[in-house]
């Protein structure tokens, strides 16, 4: 399977070297990596440009976009500004991040939960990231879910759920959509990835309403809303957020922001909510 990687970097110069060693160094390679440099205003570029010298399946892309770091658009606009320049031979296309550590096998196991069963569409890790000497999980989702720090997806799959949404959630709206699509999500916990810049570290303030936007966007309704808020919150150790969240959802109604997906996506993603919430419950 031909698989192709975009890396969206913004000011990366000191870890996009060790994501790239872990990309080079797949017991099965990548047939093309583009990184795309987001408006750095460190030594991204040339760092990537030194791996261009020695690997001729990476190019580099440059792109300017806002210096803030707010979740979701920024990161999957530049994810596009890599995509376009690729041909349309693959069979897997990766969103990565640039602060990740790969297993040398890990593409070669992709390769293999895609060709096991022609219904996954969707195949990733875990992000581990460090605690003193030890590396743990990064335990901010259910492990059925894959993060968006190392999304892969089926070719088919990414047409049918329209590729990504560049808002913040993109990276659980996919699953859902997906599913609705009736293709399979595949998670791996022997795929252990080391994530050397904790999620959500580089946000900016303005975005502390942006999760509770998305709930509604996706078109979750108040109460589903309110238990993901909390459990969210609480998975992250900062009770306060649950209020920033919700408070999100009513700034996003009040305003009558576009939904993420259809009314039957709608639908049949509450009633997969559902279905989860009582599975944990009872």
């Amino acid at each position: 399977m031909n698989i192709y990687i975009v890396i969206p970097a913004h000011n990366e110069e000191l870890l996009i070297a060790k994501t790239l060693d872990s990309l080079v160094t797949q017991t099965v390679l990548p047939k093309k990596i583009v990184v795309v440099n987001d408006n750095s205003t460190d030594n991204t570029e040339n760092v990537v440009h030194g791996f261009i010298d020695k690997y001729p399946y990476i190019s580099l892309v440059n792109t300017t976009s806002s210096e803030e770091h707010m979740p979701g658009s920024k990161v999957i606009n530049a994810f596009y500004q890599g995509y376009k320049t690729l041909d349309d031979a693959y069979d897997v296309i990766c969103k990565f991040d640039a602060d990740l550590i790969f297993p040398e096998n890990y593409l070669d196991t992709l390769i293999t939960h895609f060709e096991e069963n022609q219904k996954t569409g969707m195949v990733g890790g875990f992000c581990y990231i460090q605690k003193g000497n030890e590396w743990i999980l990064e335990n901010l989702t259910n492990k059925d879910h894959i993060r968006g720090a190392l999304k892969a997806y089926r070719k088919s799959c990414f047409r049918d759920i329209g590729g990504l949404k560049p808002a913040m959630g993109w990276d659980t709206v996919d699953e859902l959509v997906a599913q609705y699509h009736t293709w399979k999500i595949k998670t791996d916990e022997s795929l252990k990835v080391k994530h050397l810049k904790p999620t959500g570290n580089t946000y900016n303030l303005k975005a502390k309403y942006k999760q509770g936007e998305a709930f509604y966007k996706m078109r979750y309704g108040f109460i589903i809303t309110l238990i993901a808020s909390i459990k969210l919150a609480l998975l992250k150790k900062k009770p306060r957020l649950i209020n920033d969240y919700v408070a999100g959802f009513f700034k996003a109604k009040r305003e009558s922001q576009s939904f993420l997906v259809s009314e039957s996506e709608g639908k049949f993603i509450r009633k997969l909510r559902w279905k989860k919430i009582k599975k944990k419950l009872f």
